[in-house]
């Protein structure tokens, strides 16, 4: 059995190193470790090893300073959970990564929180992507579920109420992010189940509140947002505006033609070439030609203005994808909950 633990010990101790070029290559020879022997059949990881590999990756995060190696500190670690072979190594992937930060939570200090805040919710987020690649399957979804329950939601979990809230804050967003696309009304109100469950047990009115603000206020909010039918009217819109995009710009070009144009003709007319002229009319001239170039040069600055700009489009970014829900449903679920 010492056998067995020596390696995970081995990373801990590096992961954890004061050298950063350690910490850097044995999170690169981790990835390699789980996903060689995850292949084997009797290679499986226990809780007690993957604890022991947390404890070196939690001490990694806290040595690392400097927002955007955090960043990608964060992300390396929370796609470890790819690189299990079975099903079973990524949900105890994610447990021992609960327990871990459960048992570390209260000793974060403040200046650190953000990176943590950070590696929690890419660990969700990656979790997501992994129920995304077993196409959702209801199986795998309910084990999920039921593992929030045990290790977060439960008054028994001991879980810190930051741990809970903060996870709380990010659910919605990540699970849309990843699943908008795919996951049906029937399925989000299953990804909800946990939280009505709580709601209906829990005796921390903080934890109550917490629930009703972050996850069902969340979705009534973004109601009018999720209807299918809005959806696909927003999509035919976008398809039309790209139907039109051709007709505006040959608008465009016609517009540009018809400056170019206005230019020239006011170019032809100027000075008389034959005739006798006063000094009266001279100066008028001078004047009217004052004014021309004035207004060519307005018409000018306005026609590269038209060749230099873009028609202005709402950004892909600025869409936040929501989650569709039975809302017949859900409210039957709140009534329930409300009159009990």
């Amino acid at each position: 059995m010492a056998s067995l633990q020596e390696p995970e010990i081995q990373f801990a101790q590096k992961l954890a190193s004061n050298e950063k070029p350690i910490r850097t290559k044995a999170i690169k020879k981790l990835r390699k470790y789980i996903n060689v022997r995850s292949q084997k059949a009797t290679g499986g990881f226990t809780g007690d090893e993957l604890l022991k590999l947390w404890k070196g990756l939690f001490y990694c995060l806290w040595m690392q300073d400097k927002p955007l190696l955090q960043e990608e500190l964060s992300h390396q670690i929370s796609t470890l959970i790819h690189s299990f072979h079975d099903i079973d190594g990524p949900f105890l992937y994610l447990e021992s990564f609960l327990q871990t930060f459960k048992r570390e939570w209260t000793g974060i200090d403040r200046l650190r929180m953000d990176k943590f805040f950070q590696l929690v919710r890419f660990m969700f987020r990656q979790t997501f992507e992994m129920l995304k690649k077993k196409n959702w399957e209801s199986s795998v979804v309910a084990r999920f579920l039921e593992l929030l329950m045990t290790q977060l939601l439960q008054s028994s979990s001991a879980a810190p109420s930051g741990l809970q809230f903060h996870f709380l804050d990010l659910y919605m967003t990540e699970l849309a992010a990843v699943g908008s696309a795919e996951l049906t009304a029937d399925q989000n109100l299953m990804f909800i189940e946990p939280f009505c469950r709580t709601a209906d047990k829990t005796k921390d009115r903080t934890l109550f509140r917490a629930i009703c603000n972050s996850i069902f206020s969340t979705i009534i909010d973004q109601a009018p947002f999720a209807i299918e039918d809005l959806m696909k009217e927003l999509k035919a819109a976008e398809d039309s505006d790209s139907d039109s995009g051709q007709a505006s710009e040959e608008d465009d070009e016609d517009q540009i033609k018809e400056k170019t144009s206005k230019l020239l003709s006011k170019k032809r007319t100027g000075k008389q070439i034959n005739g006798s002229r006063s000094k009266a009319e001279e100066d008028d001239e001078e004047e009217h030609e004052e004014e021309e170039e004035e207004e060519e040069d307005e018409d000018e600055d306005e026609l590269l203005h038209l060749e230099e700009s873009d028609t202005e489009l709402p950004c892909d970014d600025d869409i936040v994808p929501v989650l569709q829900f039975d809302y017949v449903g859900l409210a039957d679920k709140l009534f329930e909950l409300a009159s009990r």
